[in-house]
């Protein structure tokens, strides 16, 4: 999933090669999420149920850039991606929206 700017100092500078060696573990497939806990779409090829290119991408379980421990990784597919961190861009949409608001109260 593309970083979001504000949050790319959080990761650590060997990222990219942190993350190669992570889809390596995973052999080019969806580790499965808790939600898909059976998924194992390959990369670079259509997902077996939405269609779509596969796009192999590493999340963090905790959701804290800063901890690149291989317990706290996992190579997913897009969709098993976006649906385990749903919840939590929710939340920051809601909180950015909020924050917006009050820079338009107090201006």
């Amino acid at each position: 999933m593309p970083i979001r700017p504000e949050n790319r100092a959080r990761y650590p500078r060997d990222w990219k090669a942190i993350s190669l060696r992570i889809r390596a573990r995973a052999e080019g497939r969806c580790e499965g999420s808790p939600a898909f806990p059976d998924c194992r779409a390959e990369n670079g090829k259509a997902h077996p149920v939405t269609g779509s290119i596969v796009v192999l991408t590493v999340a963090h379980l905790n959701h804290q850039p800063e901890d690149c421990s291989d317990d706290n990784l996992r190579a997913w597919c897009q969709r098993c991606h976006n649906t385990y961190d749903a919840p939590m861009r929710r939340a920051g949409i809601r909180e950015r929206a909020f924050a917006d608001q009050m820079k338009l109260d107090l201006g």
